[in-house]
């Protein structure tokens, strides 16, 4: 008799949200994609993406998924570049947990208003995140579960119960997706740079540029366009006729080559559905 071998299971995709919310529109810093979760955290994995997204060591962020607390990012040079990250765990069980991280300014700010007032470091991170964030959200955040009407939310999302953490998030993660608008109007959704590489035909550090500094880079006739609003990266890519289209309006109009794309963009039936599209998506 012959054994039949079954195939190996794909391993099941880590899945660290099923709530999210953007708010990257707002004014910086308070600039956010709310990411939440309802069902039971995943310690391991939800700690493993945090440290790689946000470069801390992989014990320290265990241990502030579990017991809450900051990293303060270390010296440079002999010079702070960069702020905390943050878990703030409402010992009560109350509330979910909350990830954020403070940049260079609002960090300074966080210590100031420690001192002043005589409050812990990690207390004042957390008033300072907070007196950033758009009314919108900041009035939803006092509200049990974001005040989400769990009778419209899909089953699979509701079934899991309250939210158990929430990360705010503003990076570019294999588990944090963001869209491109193609030539054709589809939006394609890629999740870190080494899928937004791929799908582009684009080599890491190409990818690794262009995300985090903006401007545009030439792929095969085409032309792939970025721009930062808000610290966060908006793109495009353009098809051969349309980049030819505004390197005419650069030449006549005096037009810098990322304004000339944006009025060839607009003018583009095809991109400006997949545009629409990702507008009403948002809503």
């Amino acid at each position: 008799m012959f054994k039949i071998k079954k195939k190996a299971e794909k391993p099941k995709p880590v899945v660290l949200y099923n709530i999210v919310e953007d708010y990257s529109e707002f004014d910086a810093p308070g600039n956010v994609t709310v990411c939440a979760m309802t069902l039971a955290e995943d310690l391991p994995a939800h700690a493993k993406i945090l440290s790689e997204s946000y470069d801390v060591p992989l014990d320290h962020t265990t241990t502030l998924l579990v017991e809450g607390g900051i990293y303060i990012y270390p010296q440079t040079g002999g010079l702070l570049t960069r702020g905390l990250f943050a878990c703030i765990v409402d010992r009560s069980g109350g509330g979910p947990k909350q990830t954020f991280v403070l940049d260079l300014m609002q960090f300074a700010e966080a210590e100031q208003l420690a001192r002043s007032r005589g409050i812990s470091l990690e207390e004042a991170a957390g008033q300072v995140f907070r007196q950033t964030l758009p009314e919108e959200l900041n009035a939803k955040l006092q509200q049990k579960n974001l005040g989400l009407d769990y009778r419209t939310l899909d089953r699979a999302v509701a079934k899991g119960g309250d939210i158990k953490y929430i990360d705010f998030r503003k990076d570019w993660s294999p588990h944090f997706k963001r869209l491109c608008i193609m030539p054709d109007g589809r939006l394609v959704e890629t999740g870190g740079l080494q899928e937004f590489a791929e799908l582009h035909g684009i080599t890491m550090v190409q990818a690794k540029t262009l995300v985090e500094q903006g401007g545009t880079l030439e792929v095969n006739g085409e032309i792939l366009a970025c721009q930062i609003v808000n610290e966060q990266p908006a793109v495009a890519r353009f098809s051969a006729a349309n980049y030819a289209k505004a390197k005419e309006l650069v030449a006549t109009k005096g037009l810098h080559l990322m304004d000339a794309l944006s009025e060839v963009g607009f003018r583009d039936s095809a991109m400006m559905r997949g545009l629409t599209r990702k507008k009403l998506a948002g809503r």
